[in-house]
């Protein structure tokens, strides 16, 4: 047992969520570095640990009932409760060399079994862990390709960037974030949506405009809101975006 803080967060052997797991490291916040590949979780949290963090591997395919089972038992185990939750895993699959209309089917259902699908089924798994912190929370990864508003407003940064099933997905994760956060309203827990930036991941591009750590401070700041903090939002270095 530990009596700091507990954090959980899925797709964190690399990019982003590596970086989350390394500052709420930073701040004293115990945390379950979980990947789908055993061996890529326990590579990246021996690299944090080396660094004198509190980072813990855990295996957690997102897209697996029976990973998901096993990784909340394991916690339960563990830990007995759960301070935070972010949904960090993500997949952009859409074939760039084809139009809106003609992106499989095989790609949406993909896409949206890990964006959509994989954090409803992650959350819904440590809820009752969540509700046994005093201070629950969860961060659900989004992006500003989920804004309806931006993509249906000629001139906006985002109008051209039509990449359909990963920005649907995100939009529907969006509303699932606003849905929870309903539930909750009376609860100690909140529930946010995070657009970490364009960054330069594997899945941002080398020639991205925000470096990786710039790119995990939404995520660290909704993770550790106060309990004033705002719940049901959807947000990016404190700025509120539009749904």
């Amino acid at each position: 047992m530990t009596t700091r803080k507990v954090a959980l967060i899925t797709g964190a052997n690399k990019g982003i969520g590596f970086e989350t797991a390394r500052q709420l490291g930073q701040a004293g916040v115990h945390v379950l570095l979980a990947a789908r590949d055993a061996d890529k979780a326990a590579k990246a949290a021996a690299t944090l640990a080396a660094e004198g963090l509190p980072v813990e591997a855990l295996v957690l395919d997102v897209t697996d009932s029976a990973s998901i089972a096993a990784a909340a038992a394991a916690v339960t185990t563990r830990f007995g409760h759960l301070d935070i939750l972010v949904n960090n895993a993500g997949v952009m699959l859409d074939d760039g060399s084809r139009k809106v209309s003609e992106q499989s089917l095989d790609i949406w259902r993909n896409t949206f079994d890990t964006n959509l699908f994989g954090v409803i089924a992650v959350t819904q798994a440590f809820l009752p862990l969540l509700a046994k912190s005093p201070a629950g929370r969860i961060v659900n990864l989004s992006s500003v390709l989920g804004s309806n508003t931006l993509h249906s407003t000629p001139g906006s940064p985002i109008y051209d960037y039509k990449v359909p099933a990963y920005n649907v997905s995100k939009t529907a994760l969006n509303g699932w974030t606003v849905q929870l956060a309903y539930e909750l309203r009376d609860s100690s827990i909140k529930v946010n949506a995070a657009h970490p930036g364009h960054v330069q991941t594997d899945m941002g591009g080398a020639s991205a405009p925000m470096a990786i750590p710039d790119g995990a401070k939404t995520s660290v700041q909704l993770a550790l809101l106060p309990a004033d903090g705002p719940n049901g939002g959807y947000f990016h270095m404190g700025a509120t975006l539009p749904w």
